[in-house]
């Protein structure tokens, strides 16, 4: 009966406030990264409550990752949601820029300003400063990655989906490689781990536990960026590369490494963020671009990792759920259950054609 109840509110959640608009916040403090600042935190939230901040990709803006469903599980287990836009003006495709120093160093830049958001939410909802969490998707999964080296001390824990490894980039002209991921940007264990160690070196604290994301048919993001990111992020904790425990889950292969790296690696996905029925629970992601139906909730599960909403104890076997299996539509279909950011404005091609002008300019 209790679980019956709870799957009734969940409905009423997701048709309520799935698309409940955001709340603009003019005023952060320092904003040396030029970044917008978007809010949705639930009616009468108690103090002491979790943070989730949600960063968007490439040709998305703040209220494109709405469709994650993260208001509907704020609204449900108690936790306001922070969304970091980017302007334009500071990148043409509107991507963070996870790729270029000072952006994603440990002052100044984007990450700076996000942090001022961060600080902004704890002072203005008395959120609980160690239960702060952060996600995002292509160039925001990039820059998740970013925000866990460059402030470990401000994070309990990340999902990167669909991302690559910190400091993989430093500047425009390497991104496109770093996306694609050859051998010839890939790197030991050691030296990733040692990229994130030196973004701030004076941190003795506990790192953040990291969950990673990828489909194995991304055309933007190449699926070796995700053994990269396992590499980077279980020599910073300590742990081997050789996997503690792998079970399959509908689409997807789930391996984990301690209890501070776990991936999800989805058969057939592109660029995307899974959605669909899960074993686990009911799924808060609503059908949009960017986001396919591969009968596993990226977000449901991102919340259990980051203990903001209980785990069930499921996830283990086939899966159910409606739509097609690793169906990937229409990318330009706000509506189509897309999920290739790629499309005609990939940020890999939207990368090379930025490139390609500057190239023209400097001739």
């Amino acid at each position: 009966m209790r679980l019956v109840k709870l799957m009734v509110l969940a409905a009423m959640l997701l048709s309520t406030r799935a698309h409940a608009a955001l709340t603009a916040v003019a005023s952060f403090g320092a904003n040396p990264g030029a970044l917008d600042m978007y809010e949705y935190v639930p009616a009468n939230l108690e103090a002491g409550r979790p943070l989730v901040v949600v960063l968007h990709g490439c040709t998305q803006t703040a209220a494109a990752m709405e469709v994650a469903g993260w208001n509907a599980l704020a609204d449900q287990d108690r936790f306001a949601v922070l969304y970091p836009q980017q302007r334009s003006a500071n990148q043409q495709l509107g991507c963070f820029t996870w790729y270029a120093q000072p952006d994603i160093g440990r002052t100044g830049g984007e990450a700076a300003s996000i942090v001022a958001m961060v600080d902004t939410e704890l002072a203005s909802h008395a959120i609980d400063p160690r239960r702060v969490y952060v996600t995002g998707l292509s160039a925001g999964a990039a820059f998740t990655a970013v925000m866990l080296a460059a402030y470990p001390d401000r994070f309990a824990a990340g999902s990167i989906m669909a991302g690559l490894p910190y400091a993989c980039a430093t500047d425009l002209n390497a991104a496109s490689a770093c996306q694609q991921m050859g051998t010839s940007s890939q790197k030991t264990a050691a030296q990733w781990g040692d990229k994130v160690r030196a973004a701030d070196p004076g941190f003795t604290g506990s790192w953040p536990r990291v969950q990673i994301w990828q489909g194995t048919a991304d055309q933007t993001v190449s699926p070796a960026n995700a053994t990269e990111l396992v590499k980077q992020w279980t020599d910073v904790h300590g742990l081997s590369t050789t996997a503690d425990a792998t079970d399959t889950i509908s689409t997807a292969t789930r391996t984990r490494y301690g209890d501070a790296v776990e991936l999800y690696l989805v058969t057939g996905m592109g660029h995307a963020i899974a959605t669909g029925m899960d074993a686990d629970g009911t799924c808060p992601s609503t059908s949009g671009a960017y986001f396919s139906d591969q009968k596993i909730c990226a977000t449901l599960r991102a919340a259990e990792f980051f203990e903001l909403t209980p785990t069930t104890g499921g996830g283990s076997g086939s899966g159910s759920g409606s739509g097609s299996n690793g169906g990937d539509g229409d990318p330009t279909d706000p509506h189509g259950g897309g999920c290739s950011t790629g499309g005609n404005a990939s940020l890999l091609v939207g990368l090379a054609a930025i490139l390609a002008r500057r190239r023209a300019t400097a001739r």
